[in-house]
């Protein structure tokens, strides 16, 4: 028996990454009814090229048919114009999977426009880097935080994630000219997940989904939405009621943090239509 990672699934077959080689595999029975997915590691019989066993996951994501991702990269940018809505949605996938956000400014050799706002209401709670993928500025921060994990990256159609992966990537063999096709032919090319190993156990995953990500398919209620805000975590003492919802309550502590600007406005009003739309899809409401 050998232990590796799933970086790829096509049909039944799956692409079973060790520290020499790439073996592709089968499952069978149980294991392929219960779901195999990228990301797994797994015990393998290297004769008979069947999946044995899938060990434990850190997460399993839905959409898209992932699991075991570490951090997503955010990518955000002058232009186009930021979707800090997504960005908020995006945090608050990361938060509910156990996966690390970072918040990734791109382009910053032409404008930095929206840096000082990020850093405000972002910066102090999540790790924000600033890059230029055509000067090659902060490159090698990228690449340190690349190390020893799986990550992926997601952003608005035309962000810079193209050029950032084909920067980062350069002429490395180990790509071989995949990824960086895939991603310059334009938006939802991608229809399925695949790992490409950056170095030695780093990947990045090829996925799509993200940027359609919809907050009604997160496994948590609406009433449990304030606790996945870091930035509301300490004025949810100061409200009235334990059940406020922080919406309409008059004697509500994230809204007076908001009303002294120790909460942003406009990232309190994403909130609440994140709120809505999540109190719509909520299960307990479509049972009343």
């Amino acid at each position: 028996m050998e232990k590796g990672l799933i970086t790829k699934k096509m049909s039944d077959k799956f692409w079973v990454k060790t520290a020499q080689n790439l073996f592709v595999c089968t499952a069978k029975g149980i294991l392929k009814s219960n779901g195999i997915f990228v990301g797994e590691n797994v015990e393998f019989n290297t004769q008979t090229m069947n999946i044995e066993k899938v060990l434990s996951r850190k997460n399993q994501l839905i959409r898209p048919p992932l699991v075991n991702l570490d951090q997503l990269f955010v990518l955000v940018a002058d232009k186009p114009q930021p979707d800090f809505l997504m960005l908020d949605k995006l945090l608050l996938f990361c938060k509910v999977y156990d996966i690390t956000p970072i918040i990734c400014y791109t382009k910053i050799d032409k404008s930095t426009k929206f840096e000082q706002y990020i850093e405000s209401v972002y910066g102090k709670f999540y790790k924000t880097v600033f890059v230029s993928a055509h000067k090659t500025i902060n490159l090698e921060n990228i690449k340190l935080l690349l190390k020893n994990k799986i990550s992926a990256f997601a952003g608005q159609s035309g962000v810079g994630k193209s050029a950032l992966l084909n920067a980062l990537f350069g002429n490395k063999k180990t790509l071989e000219g995949m990824l960086s096709t895939k991603i310059s032919r334009g938006k939802n090319t991608t229809r399925h997940c695949e790992l490409f190993e950056f170095e030695p156990n780093s990947y990045i995953a090829d996925t799509p989904g993200f940027s359609s990500l919809d907050e009604k398919l997160l496994p948590i209620e609406y009433w449990e939405l304030p606790y996945y805000y870091p930035d509301f975590l300490e004025f949810l003492k100061n409200c009235k009621y334990k059940s406020c919802t922080h919406t309409n309550e008059q004697d509500c502590g994230i809204k007076k943090a908001v009303e002294s600007g120790q909460i942003d406005f406009s990232r309190y009003e994403r909130y609440q239509a994140i709120y809505k739309n999540l109190k719509c899809g909520s299960v307990s409401q479509r049972g009343r």
